[in-house]
């Protein structure tokens, strides 16, 4: 497929081409020409206002449904989605049923994502489907193509179990997922304990629930050595940890939700189920924390934390609805409500090396793995525009700014100008 992008403004650091606006022409998924007032008359020409382009965006911890729970999102749909949303790369998590442990397993997820212009990263379990305390075959799975390994939101109980697969992965250079949570301590919460959830009357979590059992990881990884990535922290006392694990030289890495850095515990006045998060949303010095912990490059990446749900488990009373929202659509908008640009691009553009996936820098003879979009202009979420099956956003009311347009990848154009 031949693509002609025109006047596209390049932002992308590791680029000769950085911060300049340049016609891009793509043959068979390799960039070809990069200059001004480019024609080639046989090429798809993609020309918008505004149009910028950087290297891809990868989202590490993303879920849809499919296998076993379709109707919140298909694979082929929810990477109809993550194209639209300017993500060339995801990591899919291992939510679904059957979960994923077996060679057989990776490979229809792999099928089911081959036509589409985004790569599908697939996860695959800790421990097998029989027993929590057992582990998959971790070597098998990742040579059927895994890119971490994770129980996704269960943590794992048995810290042996967790040393385990940190020696094992070792071997292979593998990395293991641990989810921070400890649920003694958590005790069945509902959202973050503090003063909000003391007026909502409602059941909360405390920080050291995560702050608890990432001590206990890190003390694991310590002994055992090994690649341990922490998703989704929310609280400032594990950036404290993990900031004092990396200046150990701990292998270290982790990653936060957009939510907690959007929104406060304060978003769960009125009972707002979609609002309910796991982790929980945290208070404003926690949301401080967390924002400059990115910055400075203690937290290692963003991640939507897409979570599709079916309307039947949100619309039901707080303490009784599930956890989680969706999120790949408002990833850009909400960074670049926060950050400027060129910080949105280069927080959207991390994670890729630390998980095996390459990076193509935007210049002639690269592979074209592309993110379009425009940092003008700003729109409302509502629930009738949200592209996503299901719908149980929390930023449903918000106004974003910015706009993607698509992507280029796979020798592919996911084009998308509404």
């Amino acid at each position: 497929m031949k693509i002609l992008l025109k006047a596209a403004k390049i932002l992308d650091a590791t680029s000769p081409h950085h911060n300049t606006q340049q016609d891009i022409y793509i043959e068979n998924g390799v960039i070809k020409a990069i200059g001004k007032n480019l024609s080639y008359p046989k090429a798809t020409e993609i020309s918008t206002d505004d149009l910028h382009v950087s290297q891809g965006w990868f989202d590490s911890s993303v879920s849809f449904g499919e296998p076993g729970f379709e109707e919140r999102e298909t694979i082929a749909h929810g990477l109809d989605v993550a194209a639209k949303s300017g993500f060339t790369h995801i990591a899919y998590n291992t939510n679904t049923q059957p979960k994923p442990d077996s060679r057989a397993d990776i490979a229809f997820l792999l099928e089911q994502a081959s036509e589409s212009a985004v790569y599908l990263h697939p996860k695959a379990c800790i421990t097998s489907a029989q027993s929590e305390d057992k582990l998959a075959p971790l070597r098998e799975l990742h040579e059927a193509g895994t890119v971490s390994f994770s129980n996704h939101k269960n943590p794992l109980k048995n810290a042996n179990t967790l040393k385990l697969a940190l020696q094992y992965a070792t071997d292979f250079n593998g990395i293991v997922e641990s989810f921070p949570y400890n649920n003694d301590i958590a005790n069945g919460g509902v959202m973050h304990e503090g003063a909000v959830s003391t007026a909502l009357g409602l059941n909360g979590i405390p920080s050291i629930a995560e702050s608890m059992q990432l001590e206990r990881d890190l003390a694991v990884l310590e002994y055992a050595e090994g690649k341990l990535h922490i998703p989704t922290l929310s609280t400032a006392a594990s950036i404290a940890l993990i900031k004092a694990a990396k200046k150990a030289t701990q292998d270290i890495s982790c990653s936060v939700a957009i939510h907690n850095l959007f929104f406060t515990d304060e978003a769960l006045q009125g009972f707002n189920a979609n609002a309910k998060l796991l982790p929980p949303l945290r208070e404003e010095s926690d949301q401080k924390a967390l924002k400059k912990a990115l910055l400075d490059g203690v937290i290692d990446m963003v991640t939507s934390d897409h979570q599709p749900l079916n309307s039947e488990l949100k619309n039901v009373e707080l303490d009784r609805a599930h956890f989680g929202s969706i999120g790949l659509e408002h990833s850009f908008g909400c960074l670049l409500s926060l950050f400027s640009i060129e910080q949105t691009i280069e927080i959207l553009t991390r994670g890729k090396g630390r998980f095996g996936i390459a990076e193509h820098t935007i210049e002639v003879g690269a592979t074209a793995d592309l993110s379009l979009f425009a940092p003008s202009g700003a729109k409302e979420v509502t629930k009738s525009s949200l592209l996503s099956a299901s719908k149980n956003s929390i930023f449903i009311g918000q106004s974003l700014p910015g706009k993607v347009y698509g992507i280029v990848a796979k020798g592919k154009s996911h084009f998308f100008n509404t």
